[in-house]
């Protein structure tokens, strides 16, 4: 448990009883989620209990003190009461210093991870995650094992983005030219939904991913098989997955229909029409220079928004994906 609320014990294991999933927050599957719902219900009981006792005080004055005819009108007066501003000015004063003091304890333990936490690279880009593990493999979701501390080390490509996982009760923004770093620690089996919420462009409510926590042994099997996924597949099964993996979904269909690029329905062997005025034959070349150097040769209608995958396709991937595409009748 991190020290966040000193273990969420008394008070405030009461208050969280049977609280693992409430109206307000997702289940717990992280080892600081009790802390974090701890410090928010605290905060929100405080809110709750002065806006009823401010309405509740504001009702009676205002019954107490009404005008009538038979009241003479109120004298100014001078004196005040010590003993009630001094109560007034210090208990929010120590109820704020406690919100600052666990705040910040809290956010300190969210920010520093354990030595030894598993890292795997996290990136992120108009409209995609890329998690990319110590042995080289990336994947669009994020696979971590049960029991321990994983650190993400996240930059992004373009603009700023905000990694999300409710479950975990981690958020952090991703800012361009510089790397964040968040941890956590699962503490269930199973799969959480990972949100960017911070608005990236015309297709940031489609930048999904999911976060599927593997039992120890069992991500060990995984992250092995997971290197070697081509194997087995023909050069159209691999390049449909590669389709998903790393993001043309997010901008090219395969159904006909015109996204933030063109569509990949039916365009191998046609022609293109460029911004410049030129025009060639959708083939081989053309598709990996695309992919590599998308602004080359950009199709009429469309802008120039397509970042490079220089580095990030190799020979067997750029393959499978000009296979998939050219089944794509």
């Amino acid at each position: 448990m991190v020290p966040f609320l000193g273990g969420a014990s008394g008070w405030q294991a009461s208050l969280l009883a049977g609280a693992a999933k409430t109206f307000w927050m997702p289940e717990q599957r992280s080892t600081f989620a009790s802390d974090v719902d701890a410090l928010f219900y605290g905060v929100l009981w405080i809110c709750v209990f002065f806006f009823l006792l401010i309405v509740a005080m504001a009702a009676f004055f205002i019954v107490k003190y009404r005008r009538t005819d038979a009241r003479p009108r109120a004298e100014k007066s001078s004196h005040h009461n010590t003993t009630l501003e001094v109560v007034w000015s210090v208990v929010p004063l120590i109820i704020v210093l406690w919100i600052f003091v666990v705040g910040f304890r809290g956010f300190m333990d969210l920010r520093v991870a354990p030595q030894g936490a598993y890292e795997i690279g996290v990136t992120a880009e108009k409209w995609n995650w890329t998690f990319t593990y110590p042995n080289g493999y990336e994947d669009s979701n994020l696979h971590v094992p049960l029991g321990k501390p994983v650190k993400l080390i996240m930059s992004s490509r373009d603009v700023i983005h905000s990694f999300f996982v409710p479950d975990f009760r981690v958020k952090f923004d991703i800012v361009p030219g510089r790397y964040s770093t968040v941890w956590f620690e699962a503490t269930q089996t199973g799969q959480s939904p990972i949100y960017c919420t911070e608005y990236c462009g015309t297709s940031h409510s489609n930048m999904l991913a999911t976060a599927i926590v593997h039992e120890p042994g069992e991500f060990d099997s995984w992250l092995a098989a997971a290197a070697n996924w081509m194997e087995g597949l023909s050069p159209t099964e691999a390049g449909e997955i590669l389709y998903t993996k790393k993001g043309c979904v997010q901008c090219h269909s395969t159904d006909g229909s015109v996204g933030v690029g063109p569509s990949f329905r039916g365009s191998f062997g046609n022609t293109r029409a460029f911004a410049d005025g030129s025009s060639t034959v959708m083939d081989e070349n053309y598709i990996r220079e695309s992919i590599l150097n998308p602004t080359a040769k950009v199709v009429v209608g469309f802008d120039p928004v397509m970042p490079t995958f220089q580095g990030r396709f190799d020979d067997d991937e750029l393959a499978a994906t000009i296979a998939y595409i050219k089944s794509l009748k």
